[in-house]
This record gives C-alpha cells, sequence and structure tokens, in this order.
C-alpha cells in the first residue's frame, strides 16, 4: 500500500475495532514492512515509518510496534523504533534535548557540546535538557527543560534547573562535569546500562 493508504486503513481498522466492546483493553501492535525501493536510504525508510506509525500513535491507535525493513540491521530498526515511541510520547526511553538552532551569538561550538552532553545524559528516560547557546534568548527557550545549560560570557556557562539559574559562569572545560553531578544533586541520575545484543536480520517488536 502506499503511506496513505496505510495510515488511512489503519485508522478505519481501530474504528472498526472500537465498536466491538468485547476488544476493550487488548493491546494491539502495528506492523509495517518496508521493502528496498531504489533510490530511497535509511533515512527515506524512517521517515516514511514515522509518517506511517507517527500519525496513528499521535491519534491514540496502537499499543506498540512491530517492523522490518528490507537492508536494515536490527540494531537500526531498535534504536528508530525507540525514537519514533519517543517522538510520539509513546514510550520515553531515553533523554530528551532541546537545542537552539546557533547564532552569532552562540558562545560555544554548539553541535560538538550537544554531542558530549548527548553523550554523558543520554540514557536518563523522563529527563529534558536544554543546551543553549547564549544567555540572550537561551533562558526563554528551554521549553520547560529540566535542567539547562547556557553558554553566559566566554569560556563560561551557567547551569539551569527548570528556570532557575543555579550556578554562574562555571569554567566551560569542566561544566559538561558539573551538569552530570547537578542532575545527580537531583535524583535524577541512573547509571547507564549495557546495551542488550540483537541477532542483524530480525524484525523488530517493541511496546
Amino acid at each position: 500500500k502506499s503511506q496513505e493508504g496505510v495510515t488511512y486503513l489503519g485508522r478505519r481498522f481501530f474504528t472498526m475495532l472500537r465498536s466491538f466492546e468485547v476488544t476493550e483493553g487488548i493491546p494491539c501492535m502495528l506492523w509495517f514492512s518496508y521493502p528496498k525501493v531504489a533510490g530511497q536510504d535509511e533515512d527515506d525508510v524512517v521517515i516514511r515509518a514515522s509518517a506511517d506509525y507517527g500519525s496513528l500513535f499521535v491519534d491514540g491507535f496502537g499499543e506498540g510496534m512491530l517492523w522490518n525493513a528490507e537492508g536494515f540491521t536490527a540494531d537500526n530498526l531498535r534504536e528508530s523504533s525507540f525514537n519514533l515511541l519517543q517522538a510520539s510520547r509513546m514510550r520515553i526511553s531515553k533523554t530528551e534535548f532541546i537545542s537552539c538552532p546557533s547564532c552569532g551569538r552562540t558562545l560555544f561550538n554548539l553541535q560538538e557540546t550537544t554531542a558530549k552532553i548527548q553523550e554523558r545524559t543520554g540514557h536518563l528516560p523522563g529527563v529534558r535538557v536544554a543546551i543553549m547557546g547564549c544567555i540572550v534568548n537561551g533562558p526563554g527557550e528551554m521549553a520547560d527543560a529540566d535542567f539547562g545549560y547556557v553558554g553566559s560570557g566566554v569560556g563560561k556557562v551557567d547551569l539551569y534547573v527548570k528556570y532557575d539559574c543555579v550556578k554562574r559562569a562555571i569554567p566551560f572545560a569542566g561544566a559538561v562535569d558539573a551538569l552530570v553531578n547537578l542532575i545527580k544533586e537531583h535524583g535524577k541520575w541512573v547509571e547507564p546500562e549495557e546495551d542488550e545484543e540483537v541477532t542483524a536480520g530480525e524484525a523488530v517488536a517493541v511496546m
């Protein structure tokens, strides 16, 4: 089916299913397959899957997903699944990051710093971390983040808890460590677990 057709049929199915009281409370998995298409890369497939699954999930249809895509490893499928479920608010499995787009006021390498913070704190489900390049708009754009990392001067960073600045003018070299310690101080830290091994080539189910 076309992308639009899959979504339409999914909505019809759930509408019909909900008309039968006997099915109430029974979990339902969405299962789509994506054969390899000439000219499409992995990003194209993920975008299509996001449209198929995401449009149904955000409207409350389905409790989990099972999918396979030709050319994807099981690790690729699993990572994409968790990203999609988190984006549609079906399952929060890791940290959510909010970052400004960067501009002339940015006081540090935003992409490099964001990658470092993601590497250190990306395993904290339900925690929202904002990385903002400057003090001008950063505090107002943190979108209710739990913790904020905001450039405040050349080589300096301020740290926030919600909208409150709790640590000022931290030297840039130690600011990521200071952020981790702040998360620990507020009881939001857990130690990362090693990933489970997944055999390449299998379909992946997540719910």
